[in-house]
């Protein structure tokens, strides 16, 4: 327990106390930690308690205010303050900022995670693209989103297992095959196009190319399925190459094909059919699901006797949560919105306990020279996800795909993103780090700057207080990360750090060989700087560099 929700639960007590409140109304007495720069004149934590209980009580705020102020202290806390109606300014001592100083350095890291979390068993889905192709530019969106999410929660000390469903099985794979095989007669000199509704892009020209030197003329033959599994195999061997490169890696790669093979789903359907949620219609097996809140039923089994994605789905999720899941996360894009209620009234219908959270993220588009690279799917025109991490590198391509907000559209600069400038948001945040680097390194060639210890936070000032409350902050940041998913506030916050950072190294002399001891709680202060960018650059996935 860090010394601020030492001071929190010292509040509380007090609340209960001095007005006679039971420990849950007074649990409401929450005291929030003021980091915003343009109000630092309202102290470092504040609470808006008494106008909470202002009607419960029958009392004016004011008064209510003023009865907490005249009663509480704290050593921590050096004055408290009255602003508007009866809001609570509490105003750090100096012994509360060096311990809160001492406590980020010597617990480092574990400072920012939870000290009484209920752990939980979390599956996050993510990418799940299928294997019919190279991993497009829009994927890096949501495998940023829910690689980040699933670093977050297991630095907070969740079991996450990262997965990436694998769609092997169905149409799209036949037209693979059918594509592919092609590919490979066209190569032989035969005339034959490949269907409208078939595969166009250049990747399967480059993959038949590849087939005819290996395997050459006489085995094109080969039953269709041969094909299939030849081209699936090669292209998801592809996607984690891709995604190797940028810096996910799954714990598992569940193939769809297995819930056909096992009779997984033919057991989930047969369950289905016993709660009585599943009925026959024109020849076809439905799943009721508008009983569950989706706005229309949904084939399970076709007239013809395939089985749908759904079927697919509802085999799927059993299996996720026979795996011992307490909480389901999936990732995505906008266009798939409809799925969330079809998932939903699959987890309601099966009688699933643990939670299915769905985030749903908008569209990418490509920037460069200032106008939109225009694409075509059908037509084969296609930016891969592999040509933007080699263009700008993983750091650049891991922040820029989570430097905004899940459901608004995402634009891609490939121009800004090639920059080596302040301009680019990654290379500001490396710069500040290496920054730190620089400074520290600096110090330690002067004999009374080379070893900074624990016991120089004590020469903090109220200067550097705001920085104190920045880093801070990040330990609220990712508790609520955990519970929103709103990942690219990690982005945000990393961004304003580098920046806070940068402002006050450009108003204040680090190393003043003149003032000793004001050096050394600023260098002690850099120190902290460094380490949680250091953190945060762990959690987003990006490089540490030493120089630039």
């Amino acid at each position: 327990m860090n010394i601020i929700e030492q001071i929190q639960q010292h509040f509380i007590e007090h609340i209960v106390n001095v007005l006679s409140l039971d420990k849950e109304t007074a649990s409401t007495a929450r005291l929030t930690l003021n980091s915003d720069p343009a109000k630092q004149e309202f102290g470092d934590l504040n609470s808006n308690i008494a106008l909470i209980l202002s009607k419960q009580l029958k009392r004016k705020p004011h008064e209510i205010a003023q009865q907490i102020i005249s009663t509480y202290t704290h050593e921590c806390i050096e004055k408290i303050e009255i602003a508007g109606p009866g809001f609570l300014n509490l105003h750090f001592s100096p012994h509360a900022i060096t311990l809160l100083s001492q406590q980020l350095r010597t617990q480092g890291e574990n400072f920012f995670k939870p000290t009484n979390l209920q752990k939980q068993s979390i599956s996050v889905e993510f990418v799940s693209a299928n294997p019919t192709g190279p991993l497009h530019f829009g994927h890096g969106r949501g495998g940023i989103i829910g690689d980040v999410l699933g670093t977050i929660l297991t630095f907070m000390g969740h079991h996450v297992t990262k997965e990436f469903y694998i769609n092997d099985a169905g149409n799209q794979i036949v037209k693979l095959g059918e594509s592919f095989k092609i590919r490979c007669q066209q190569l032989a000199g035969m005339d034959i196009e490949i269907p409208e509704d078939g595969y166009q892009g250049e990747y399967l020209v480059e993959l038949a190319q590849n087939f005819m030197v290996q395997e050459g003329k006489q085995r094109l033959d080969q039953p269709d399925e041969f094909f299939q599994s030849y081209a699936k195999t090669i292209l998801l061997e592809k996607i984690k190459e891709t995604l190797n490169l940028y810096g996910i890696h799954f714990d598992v790669w569940f193939s769809e094909k297995t819930l056909h093979d096992s009779g997984a789903i033919e057991k989930a359907l047969e369950f289905l059919a016993q709660q009585g949620t599943l009925y026959e219609k024109e020849g076809a097996l439905w799943f009721a699901s508008t009983n569950f809140g989706d706005d229309k039923d949904r084939v399970v089994r076709k007239a013809s006797g395939e089985l749908t994605y759904v079927a697919a789905d509802i085999a799927y999720m059993i299996n996720k949560v026979g795996r011992g899941c307490d909480q389901m996360i999936m990732t995505l894009g906008h266009d798939h919105h409809g799925y969330v209620e079809r998932l939903q009234g699959i987890r309601k219908a099966l009688h699933l306990t643990p939670p299915l959270h769905v985030i749903l993220y908008q569209l990418v588009k490509i920037k460069e020279d200032g106008q939109q690279v225009r694409l075509s799917k059908r037509a084969g025109r296609i930016i891969s996800l592999d040509d933007v991490i080699k263009t700008v590198g993983k750091d650049v391509a891991r922040f820029f795909y989570l430097n905004r907000k899940a459901d608004a559209q995402l634009e891609f600069d490939l121009d800004l993103a090639l920059k080596k400038s302040e301009e680019n948001p990654v290379y500001y945040v490396q710069y500040a780090f290496v920054r730190t680097g620089s400074i520290v390194q600096k110090a330690q060639a002067i004999a009374a700057f080379s070893n900074i210890t624990t016991d120089d936070a004590r020469f903090i000032s109220k200067e550097e207080t705001f920085l104190l409350k920045k880093i801070v902050l990040l330990k609220e940041l990712l508790e609520s990360i955990s519970s929103t998913h709103q990942t690219h506030q990690l982005a945000y916050y990393t961004h304003e750090l580098a920046q806070i950072f940068s402002s006050y190294y450009a108003k204040h002399k680090v190393i003043d060989p003149q003032d000793i001891n004001r050096s050394r709680g600023r260098l002690f202060m850099t120190l902290l700087i460094r380490n949680t960018l250091q953190t945060c650059f762990n959690l987003l996935g990006i490089s540490q560099p030493e120089r630039m």
